[in-house]
């Protein structure tokens, strides 16, 4: 089984091609939905971040405010990298325990995971495929997608590695900045490419 981590900056389009490579028969995962998962009610993680952060980033339901969190954590390094601290271990267990889990004969097991080269967690996967586009569009994108003001994206961007450095270190590169056609077929060469690695 080739284990493949999925990565590349905010808004490039990583959701999209994870359903593109789940689609062509690869077993996937995205570790944003394993970070949601780890701080439901009753969680250590969430009882963590209250400790960390304080109850009023509770909602009256007691859940996780993320809103709220994410402007404390996007404008402060240290924050940010607390949260990171209580939440990241809790995403790596879970891949690992669906790594492990895979039925026999899984062929391509692929993790959607935003901040792999920013907790250095290269080293879990035996390749990298990186999704790019350009950093303007990137900010475009972010802004449109999640109704965001210029300043708070950016700020959003530079919690992550530029993007140039994630595709110089990656080993296959899939770039979003053309047509979804564009995107597919190269979407389907990295599988292609993947299953010849297998």
């Amino acid at each position: 089984m080739l284990r493949v981590a999925l990565t590349g900056g905010i808004a490039t389009g990583k959701s999209y091609c994870l359903a593109r490579f789940a689609a062509l028969g690869a077993a996937t995962i995205d570790a944003d939905r394993l970070a949601r998962a780890a701080v439901v009610p009753g969680s250590r993680a969430l009882d963590a971040i209250v400790t960390r952060f304080g109850q009023s980033l509770l909602l009256p339901d007691g859940t996780l405010d993320r809103s709220s969190l994410g402007r404390v954590v996007f404008n402060d390094r240290a924050a940010r990298a607390d949260l990171e601290a209580i939440v990241h271990p809790e995403v790596y267990r879970r891949i690992g325990e669906w790594l492990a889990t895979l039925p026999p004969g899984t062929r391509i097991a692929l993790a959607d995971i935003p901040l792999l080269f920013e907790t250095g967690h290269t080293h879990d996967f035996d390749r990298v495929v990186v999704v790019a586009c350009d950093p303007r569009e990137q900010l475009r994108r972010l802004m449109s997608r999640d109704g965001l003001s210029e300043r708070d994206a950016r700020a959003r961007l530079d919690s992550q590695w530029p993007i140039e450095e994630k595709v110089a270190r990656a080993d296959y590169v899939i770039s979003t900045d053309g047509t979804v056609a564009d995107t597919d077929s190269q979407v389907r060469t990295v599988h292609e490419m993947l299953n010849a690695d297998c």
